[in-house]
This record gives structure tokens, sequence and C-alpha cells, in this order.
């Protein structure tokens, strides 16, 4: 592996979960490597350029499985541009240049980006990153595209008036005002809840989202079925039920749990909710993490047969020489495609290797919900 490019590695990987999902590969190729641009060429026996937060070793690069019920899964990209030299504020002009390049091409609007993004301008960017962009990819489809900004790229302790702020001119305010209400434990917003992304749809069609995501350090499954309350329709066994069967934990002190929020405008309250549940913090290895994610995708419905090929389409290693390949598992709940999310890093630099996982007593047996999980349309 090391004898490849970064750009080789990577397309290499991403050529095959097309195959798998059954797009063609031309335009998702051609488009990784203008998001890594003259990086794409660096030989992977040297190390990273830029100590991306895409991934634990700094792949800037991150693939997932989405499954929606009704329709084939859809594969997605997630990617930081870096800049020459890479840097917080070279890589958000990077990541600039890669939109506004491919605005046309896509179909995008920027028009609600437009509205906030000074607020998000800062010759002093803080925080792991700026902007990292979201490719997905569909059959027959042309390829979205997703923004995340950083809610803490003046300052954790200036998020919540950045956000505040770009929310009212998008008309979300109120929304916004809820969810701090309600899904922020007390006293804790900017220590151990953090708001972590926000992030925008770029284009205008009628399930176009603002979607806000909040970082739940040293959280217990409670806390996360009381954050996610304020929305309608969120069954909270169900959502209590996938967080246990996923971390195999009531508490979740290793890696944060992060719940992300869907804002529309002319709704008092977000309209959807997903959670997003860092499994590789809570696996020994990634033959456990693989067991628990068929099992969630039996439970809600899909059938695995499609995640194991996309594990193999990126890796040829045996899951239990590692930890992180299966980096996180989401449940989304609430429109436009409720299901369930599955993300697979690229280990382009690194392969973590298995570790014996001690939990404590009291975290040994994780408690089940009295009640039976009521049906749902998903």
């Amino acid at each position: 592996m090391h004898g490849l490019s970064v750009c080789e590695q990577l397309s290499g990987q991403l050529s095959r979960l097309c195959e798998v999902v059954g797009v063609d590969p031309p335009t998702p190729l051609g488009l990784l490597s203008d998001l890594l641009g003259p990086h794409g060429s660096r030989p992977l026996s040297e190390p990273p350029a830029w100590l991306s937060n895409v991934a634990d070793d700094h792949t800037p690069v991150e693939f997932s499985l989405a499954y929606s019920q009704g329709e084939p899964p859809a594969l997605r990209l997630l990617g930081e541009a870096l800049g020459s030299p890479p840097g917080p504020q070279t890589n958000m002009s990077a990541g600039e240049e890669f939109i506004d390049a491919h605005t046309g091409r896509l179909g995008l609007s920027t028009a609600r980006l437009d509205l906030v993004r000074d607020l998000f301008a800062t010759d002093h960017p803080q925080g792991t990153f700026g902007l990292w962009c979201s490719l997905v990819f569909r059959r027959a489809r042309r390829p979205e595209l997703k923004i995340y900004l950083n809610p803490e790229v003046k300052g954790v302790q200036r998020a919540p008036h950045l956000v505040g702020e770009a929310l009212h001119r998008l008309g979300l305010a109120k929304s916004y005002q809820t969810m701090l209400d309600h899904a922020v434990r007390p006293d804790e917003l900017g220590r151990n809840d953090r708001l972590s992304f926000f992030a925008l749809d770029l284009h205008d069609g009628p399930q176009a989202r603002v979607k806000l995501y909040l970082s739940h350090h040293h959280a217990e499954i409670r806390d996360v079925v009381r954050a996610a309350g304020i929305v309608d329709g969120v069954d909270p066994t169900e959502l209590a039920e996938f967080c246990a069967a996923a971390g195999g934990a009531n508490r979740f002190d290793s890696l944060p749990l992060v719940g992300s929020y869907t804002l529309t405008e002319g709704a008092d309250a977000p309209v959807g909710y997903s959670i997003y549940v860092p499994i590789r913090g809570y696996v020994n290895d990634d033959r456990e993490a693989r067991d628990r994610v068929v099992a969630l995708l039996a439970r809600h419905g899909f059938d695995s047969a499609t995640f194991d090929q996309a594990v193999a389409a990126v890796t040829q290693r045996s899951l239990r020489d590692g930890v992180g390949l299966i980096a996180h598992v989401s449940l989304r709940l609430g429109p436009p495609r409720p299901g369930v999310t599955v993300y697979l890093s690229a280990e382009a630099y690194q392969v973590k290797p298995p570790r014996p996982l001690q939990l404590p007593a009291a975290r040994r047996t994780v408690a089940r919900p009295a009640a039976r999980r009521a049906a749902t349309t998903r």
C-alpha cells in the first residue's frame, strides 16, 4: 500500500465502493481527485501533509454507506481539501475553491452559504477544522454536495452566538433556541455539550437541509434521549436501544455521542434528528464492530450483504487485526430519508491495533428499556 500515492489508494477504494452500490465510477473519481488537489500525488510512504481530523489516522477522506427504506444504499464521501501549504486558513480556502469550481457542474446553489459565509471567516481559525465537503452518490443521479462549517472556528465560547447569528440570517432562529433550551445539559454548553458542525445542503430543492450537530461528551443514553425529545416522531425506546446496541454501554466516556438536528424555515423546533455512535471507541476490534452493525441493520430492516461487500472494498485485512475501520454508525430519524448510516475509515496511513476493552463493572451490563420499541415508519 505504501508504494501508492494518497489519490491512488483512495481512488482504488472508491472505485470498488462504486461497484458495490452500482454507481458509475468516473464522476466520483474525478471529484475525489479534485478535492485532494496536488496533495493527492503525495506518497503514502511519507507522513500526512496535514493532521486532518476527518479520520483517526489523519487520512483526509472517510467513506460511508447510507441505508434508506425503498432505495439502494447511497455512497458518501467526506473530505477535507488541503491548501498549499496546508493550514487552517489555506484549507478553508481550498474547500471554497472546490465548491466554486463545481457549482455549475453539479447544479449547486450557494445562496444560503453566501448569507453566512462571512460569519465563519477569520484570519485565525480555531478548532480542528474549518470546512469539510460531503459528496453523496446515488444510482443514476447527479452527485449531491453538503458542507460542514466549524461553529468553534472563532473559539468555543463564541460558538453559540456565531451559530445563532447564522441561523437568524437563515430564518431558523426559533428552532435553534428551542434546541438550546431542551437539548443541552444544564451548564454544559461549551463544556461537555459542544456545537461541533454547522452543515448546509448546497441546493435549493424542497429537501435542502440545515443541520446542526451537538457533541455530548461523557454522556449517558438518557442524555441523548432527552436531547432528541424536542423532535416530533422520535421514539425514545428505539433511540436508546440503538445506542446501547452500537456502543455496548450506557455511558460514553471514550468518544462522544453526537446528535444532529435538521432545521427548516417556518418550524418552531427541529424536524429531524440523527444519533452518531463512535463505535470504534467501544469495541475490541473491527470484527466486533462488524457484528454489531450487522445486528443493527437487521433490526432496522436492512440487508447486511452490501455492508460486508463495502468493507471488503475498503480493506483486505482481517477485521480482528485492527480497530477503527468501522468508525461510526448512525440512526437517522425524520425527513427526508430515515435509516442507518455506517462510516468506514480509509486507513490509508495506519491501522490501529486491536485492544482489550476493559469496562468498569457498572458499564458491563447494558440496561434495556422496559418498554417495547414502538413501530415506526422508516
